[in-house]
């Protein structure tokens, strides 16, 4: 039969045991740079960091939906910025087309021009980015507009939807920041219709109808007001945009932070420990060595 360990050996065995837990440890923070590599090694981080890990996660798809967002709002920004051009070059030219020496092939001219810059416009109402159209509302797979000048209403019926989608902020609110274009560019109210007001001026041209291109300019003018106002808003939702990515970038930074609090290790510390670790093992050691020894000759001695 094997006797018992006495009280002192086994007080040295457990010891010795924690010293070689904490050599291993440290080891392990040396090896790969984290102070959490188990459960065990610090139970009370493990839940404050899976909670840090997912709220990092959701802030990170949230940044990379803003980041889609902004391009589709520059690019809506930039067309719009187009198109308020070319409604200026449409008030030129109808007051060109107003003046007492033009003559109807003058006119038809202008009118052909006029043809030329409403395709334009229905271009920008069709602005794409990725596959998506910006201004077709929520149903984006969808160009909006088709223009056609062959056809006496050479303006398409509107073929998208409402636009009833919210972008998430990284701080939990939501947003809009998508307008149509038949409400841009396609209004009920004629005197902001860009469409409809630029065809009726090019219509009029084409017609010599003087009373009729004095009407159609002035709705030319409020129309070019109007989407005036239009371009204004989407450079307010650039601005959104812009805050909330700005927002989302610094909150990865405080969550990386925060995670790196929970889980990366302090090499400088984790070393110190593993030296210390060690010398009190080689202590231990060699004092448990030159401890006396009895043998069975010493009892029969």
């Amino acid at each position: 039969m094997i006797p018992p360990l006495d009280a002192n050996t086994q007080l040295y065995l457990a010891d010795l045991s924690r010293i070689s837990d904490r050599m291993q440890r440290a080891q392990r923070q040396m090896a790969t740079g984290k102070r959490l590599n188990s459960v065990s090694d610090d139970p009370s981080s493990v839940t404050p960091l899976l909670e840090t890990r997912s709220s990092l996660g959701m802030v990170q798809q949230i940044n990379m939906n803003l980041g889609r967002v902004k391009t589709e709002v520059d690019s809506a920004t930039t067309g719009l910025d187009a198109a308020e051009k070319l409604m200026e070059r449409v008030q030129v030219l109808g007051s060109q087309g107003i003046t007492e020496t033009q003559t109807a092939d003058s006119r038809a001219a202008i009118a052909s021009e006029l043809g030329s810059i409403l395709e334009q416009l229905g271009g920008i109402a069709n602005t794409s980015v990725e596959g998506r159209y910006v201004f077709s509302g929520d149903s984006d797979q969808t160009a909006p507009y088709t223009i056609d000048l062959a056809q006496a209403d050479p303006i398409g019926t509107y073929a998208g939807s409402a636009a009833t989608r919210e972008i998430q902020h990284p701080n939990g609110t939501r947003f809009s920041v998508a307008g149509t274009a038949q409400t841009i560019f396609d209004a009920a109210d004629p005197t902001q219709n860009v469409f409809h007001s630029v065809n009726d001026l090019r219509v009029a041209l084409q017609n010599n109808d003087v009373p009729g291109i004095n009407a159609a300019l002035q709705n030319v003018m409020t129309a070019g007001a109007y989407l005036n106002r239009q371009l204004a808003v989407y450079g307010t939702a650039q601005n959104k945009v812009a805050d909330a990515v700005y927002y989302g970038s610094k909150l990865v930074l405080q969550l990386q932070g925060e995670t790196s609090t929970y889980e990366d290790a302090d090499l400088t510390t984790a070393i110190v420990e593993f030296q210390q670790a060690q010398t009190q093992q080689q202590a231990a050691l060699m004092i448990h060595s030159k401890l006396p020894r009895s043998s069975l000759f010493d009892y029969l001695a």
